[in-house]
């Protein structure tokens, strides 16, 4: 049993190790920073990126839509244009952009699947990054073409061969979700969905990026 933990440590280690790093970004500025995320169900993208360090906060929603749509059951009859997101707050100096990019590709979600994400389908569960800035973008796009390239599909289990991720503007705004729906993980740790799919989801966000992983929740 013990031989075999630390094989398994040993063979997530080198998973990690040789997932490509993101491109560089420019020397932060002061202050915090922002992002918005989508794939798939918003309460387990939480329950990871609230526990990433540098991370000063987080807030789930939808983004792609109006204000008007804005609302988990509207959301969930498939016609608003919005996405199920996660808006993330960081501190640059102390985690990059692209840090939280390598750990949506390969920790949070699969960037393969069209509208779909473990038992969730539908185009809220797409994959998409709402970028603020040329910056964002350009990097999010820059590191697509990395991934794609360096054929990491088959290596990380995805369902195909190429990422799918969509790189658009956030037109409009981030739309937070209902209360019950925040840090929805932490409030409701033995719900099914979340026993079955988030929680070991985070469990191996923390062991494949234990330098990355926090206990405090932000």
């Amino acid at each position: 049993m013990a031989a075999a933990a630390m094989a398994g440590a040993v063979c997530t280690a080198a998973m990690a190790a040789s997932f490509p790093d993101p491109p560089k970004t420019s020397t932060p500025a002061a202050g915090t920073a922002s992002i918005v995320l989508a794939g798939g169900c918003f309460w387990g993208m939480q329950g990871i990126f609230e526990h990433m360090k540098g991370v000063t906060n987080t807030v789930v929603g939808y983004a792609g839509g109006t204000k008007e749509t804005a609302h988990y059951d509207i959301v969930s009859e498939r016609n608003t244009q919005h996405a199920e997101s996660i808006k993330i707050t960081y501190d640059p100096a102390k985690i990059t952009y692209g840090e939280l990019l390598k750990v949506y590709f390969s920790a949070a979600h699969d960037p393969t699947t069209m509208n779909k994400q473990h038992n969730d389908e539908g185009p809220e569960y797409r994959s998409a990054i709402f970028y603020s800035d040329d910056e964002q973008k350009s990097v999010a796009e820059a590191y697509i073409k990395e991934l794609d390239d360096a054929h990491v599909a088959k290596e990380m289990g995805w369902e195909h061969a190429k990422i799918v991720t969509q790189v658009v503007p956030l037109h409009g705004a981030f739309y937070p979700a209902e209360a019950e729906h925040q840090h929805f993980l932490d409030h409701n740790p033995t719900q099914g969905y979340i026993a079955a799919i988030d929680i070991p989801l985070q469990n191996r966000f923390k062991a494949k990026y234990p330098e990355y992983f926090t206990k405090e929740i932000k």
